[in-house]
């Protein structure tokens, strides 16, 4: 119960301005989830829909890594509470793969119609990420040649798909990014275990199976 009562205050923990503390989530993540994270680059302070990072047209403002990069991700909790001690509204960057979650992401407006289909066939699912541009599900750990296999026996595949797999990277609540604010659309059950999450074979049949029916489709971003 201590160790439930412990994550729970950790994930609840509030900074003076009322904001969830990202040290105390990104320590669940890493020591009792064994997620690998590190801090992600900032929006620009000038204008938050910019990054922080050298290249101007950065895709993901504010959401990946870049110093230190993301190979440097750990579950140590040194690190960890050396890192946000330091850079206390850093983004929470999870580095994909290995023992730690993938995940298929979608344009958010889509994405939303395509859970609902989902419920409606009776799919489970496990911890969904959200942004205001994009929703990703979270899947088990899955290698580029496994997903290989799979898209290749899909006679169509919507390229606003993306695939978060080994070497890839994914923002968590309760970051701030250039995006807006990251959130739990489907959050993961109370408990000190790491939360359960799906196949990505059951996650991507069921998603372009949604996506491709008559208006639930989702444009090419």
């Amino acid at each position: 119960m201590r160790e439930i009562l412990g994550r729970r205050r950790r994930l609840l923990s509030q900074r003076s301005d009322g904001r969830p503390e990202l040290i105390g989530a990104a320590l669940t993540y890493a020591t009792e989830w064994q997620w690998p994270v590190l801090p992600g680059v900032a929006a620009d302070s000038q204008g938050h829909s910019r990054c922080s990072c050298p290249d101007p047209d950065c895709t993901v403002p504010g959401a990946h890594p870049f110093d230190p990069g993301l190979l440097a991700a750990t579950t140590d909790e040194r690190m960890v509470r050396w890192w946000w001690g330091n850079r206390p509204t850093a983004p929470i960057v999870l580095a994909t793969g290995g023992h730690a979650p993938c995940a298929v992401s979608l344009p958010a407006l889509p994405a939303a119609r395509a859970l609902k289909a989902l419920d409606q066939m009776g799919m489970r699912l496990g911890p969904v990420v959200a942004s205001s541009a994009r929703w990703a599900i979270l899947v088990k750990p899955y290698s580029m040649e496994q997903l290989g296999e799979l898209l290749y026996t899909k006679d169509f595949v919507p390229g606003s798909l993306r695939f978060h797999s080994e070497g890839g990277y994914l923002a968590l609540p309760p970051s701030e990014t250039g995006q807006g604010e990251i959130r739990w659309e489907r959050a993961p059950l109370p408990g000190s275990a790491s939360p359960w999450v799906p196949d990505v074979e059951a996650v991507v049949d069921a998603v372009v199976e949604a996506l491709t029916r008559t208006g639930v489709s989702a444009p090419e971003l």
